[in-house]
């Protein structure tokens, strides 16, 4: 029998019918429907739908009797501080922050377990082969992860602008910037998810993905009292945060687009930000932000590469 009839024999009947595999970009697209699908069944996405109405219900409240109490103060002082704007201003910027917050829960339940909780179960060895290969499914799981996040802020950001104007009649002087560099800012957030996951199982990756969201806003916090006391230290302190832990960045530097073109006392006195106070960004801090996730993502892919199943 020659080589070619041997070959030919020992390929199955299955495999030699087979279509081709699909390309590396349609494979990838897959797993990351199928990662939402499997989102959908375990209600993740339906327990953070209702976390979502359950704070928009809450911000929408408070919003209405805010505007009302700060009209009925302003009185005749309206002159010197605007009370539409600087109620709109304070209220928006919380509501950022607790956005924030919401797309770093929604980031952090998209990528759980993407690697050890999945290998543990059995669920990844199928998947990490020719011609999805690791990489590619690494990056799968985080593009879909940081899409979902980052269209699930947009849209929580949109409705609460909305329900801004409804209550008090106020808009940001720049309404979109804000909203962009939260979605990057969850972005980030599933990058250092992703990269987690390839360390830690799901349970741990969670508490220490937190933990670093919860750090990044300890060092927005440290700034804003080294403003205050005038500390060198601490500024530079929050400064090393920021770098490390970008996501805080982004969140102060879309605070000053919301009130950037108020004029007066107003304009002046508005400082935003629970946890940190208005910091200009730039293309500077965009660019390193988008560097910083190829960076986290490279990182896992590199270490998931080398880890055995």
């Amino acid at each position: 029998m020659s080589s070619e009839a041997r070959s030919s024999a020992a390929i199955p009947p299955q495999a030699a019918a087979a279509p081709a595999p699909p390309g590396a970009v349609a494979a990838m697209a897959t797993i990351a429907r199928y990662a939402l699908q499997e989102s959908l069944r375990r209600r993740v996405l339906t327990v953070v739908v209702l976390l979502t109405i359950g704070f928009l219900a809450l911000y929408a409240l408070g919003a209405h009797f805010a505007f009302r109490e700060a009209r009925d103060f302003a009185g005749a002082d309206r002159d010197i501080l605007d009370p539409e704007a600087f109620t709109g201003a304070t209220m928006f910027g919380l509501a950022m922050f607790a956005i924030l917050f919401l797309g770093a829960v929604m980031a952090v339940f998209l990528t759980l377990g993407v690697v050890r909780g999945d290998a543990e179960r059995g669920l990844l060895q199928p998947l990490a082969v020719r011609p999805v290969g690791r990489g590619q499914l690494l990056i799968a799981r985080f593009a879909g992860a940081g899409a979902v996040a980052a269209l699930y802020v947009l849209v929580v950001y949109a409705i609460a602008l909305v329900i801004t104007w409804i209550a008090g009649e106020w808009t940001p002087d720049h309404p979109i910037l804000p909203g962009l560099a939260l979605g990057l800012g969850v972005v980030i957030i599933a990058a250092l998810s992703v990269l987690a996951s390839v360390f830690l199982s799901g349970t741990a990756q969670g508490i220490a993905v937190l933990m670093l969201f919860g750090a990044g806003l300890t060092g927005g916090l440290m700034g804003q009292i080294g403003d205050a006391l005038d500390s060198g230290t601490l500024q530079s302190i929050a400064d090393v945060c920021n770098w490390l832990l970008p996501f805080e960045a982004l969140y102060q530097a879309g605070l000053p687009a919301l009130t950037s073109e108020t004029p007066g006392l107003t304009g002046v006195v508005i400082r935003l930000g629970p946890f940190g106070g208005a910091e200009a960004g730039g293309v500077g801090l965009v660019l390193f932000s988008i560097a910083y996730c190829a960076a986290a993502v490279g990182g896992g892919v590199a270490a998931f590469a080398r880890r055995d199943l």
